[in-house]
């Protein structure tokens, strides 16, 4: 009996690949795509279209039909106004600058969808995500780059759970993106020259600071800059406006750069500092999802980073107290 997957797709080119993949490994392949805004005003809607518009339901189509595979569109707006929308909000509203694509992955496309598509009799799910996946001697599954490091993008799919990652296909995941964009132009698909979707899918022009307003109906209100020492430096915009380590955009000027190092939102404070100010070695962190061991309990030499685009650098981590872990770089 053939397997069934179930490929989420976005109307992008590697999404399209790897439901092209299936299909020609005799596997018996469903399309998805994710229906998460109802609002197409805040959607990506322009020529290359974003992961939740109409321009994305339209290209995925287009792709099944020409592959020859059923296509079919899955309410998830409410999950993702829950688990997306309100914790990115929410995250602001703290002072803290959240990465609504982790979000996203985690609890609707891959929580949501899987539950989903498991329920209709699926094997498996996959995306075009440029990742791995390692089933470890131990038994336990982990993500692992993909073999194109100018792709890779397992740093977003850190926190899947281990049921989730047992029944979740990367089939692009050795693979370059040219040589993606080949295998679509041999296939006639017709997003095989698509442009990649790069901002947050549901924030129009970029502009988070006004989507907040507008969900929460309460204007972020100025306040001070000040420095680490409480001296008040000038006046900002609004807390939300500003994210630790932010240089450009305060819009004060001094005789030499100063960052965002940290904001103090009971006192609706914007904290500026020099570099040395806001650089540490030391990052603590909670919500842990364990991979590759069920726990950490001695002191671990690893490499970390704390952004998408970073390098990866030598840390050590600590075994987490009262669900805190240290990182020291």
């Amino acid at each position: 009996m053939k397997k069934k997957v179930v490929v989420g797709m976005s109307g992008g080119v590697d999404s399209s690949v790897a439901a092209l993949f299936f299909k020609e490994q005799g596997y018996d392949v469903i399309g998805v795509t994710m229906q998460i805004w109802q609002d197409e005003d805040y959607c990506d809607m322009s020529e290359n279209g974003g992961c939740c518009g109409l321009s994305a339901v339209d290209d995925a189509r287009r792709v099944a039909e020409t592959i020859g595979i059923p296509y079919y569109v899955m309410n998830f707006k409410e999950e993702f106004k829950k688990t997306v929308i309100d914790y990115f909000v929410a995250e602001y509203l703290r002072g803290r600058t959240p990465n609504p694509c982790i979000a996203c992955n985690r609890y609707v496309k891959w929580e949501a969808l899987l539950h989903r598509c498991l329920g209709i009799g699926a094997d498996y799910i996959a995306t075009g995500h440029y990742g791995n996946i390692k089933k470890l001697p131990n038994g336990r599954f982990a993500v692992t780059k993909s073999a194109s490091l100018n792709k890779d993008q397992s740093y977003v799919l850190y926190n899947l759970t281990q049921e989730e990652l047992s029944h979740t296909l990367f089939p692009i995941s050795t693979m370059e993106k040219d040589e993606v964009r080949k295998i679509a132009e041999r296939a006639g698909l017709p997003v095989a020259h698509k442009k990649d979707s790069q901002d947050i899918c549901f924030i129009k022009d970029g502009d988070y600071a006004s989507f907040i307003e507008e969900q929460t109906g309460v204007k972020s209100g100025p306040g001070d800059f000040v420095d680490s020492k409480g001296n008040v430096l000038g006046r900002h915009a609004g807390i939300i406006h500003y994210t630790v380590g932010q240089r450009k955009g305060l819009g004060i000027a001094f005789g030499e750069p100063r960052y965002v190092i940290r904001l103090d939102v009971p006192k609706n404070q914007v904290v500026l500092g020099t570099l040395d100010e806001l650089m540490t070695k030391e990052v603590l962190f909670d919500d842990i999802n364990y991979m590759s061991v069920s726990d950490i309990n001695e002191p671990v030499k690893v490499t970390g980073k704390v952004r998408y685009s970073a390098k990866d650098v030598p840390c050590t981590l600590y075994p987490a107290k009262d669900g805190v872990m240290k990182a020291v770089f």
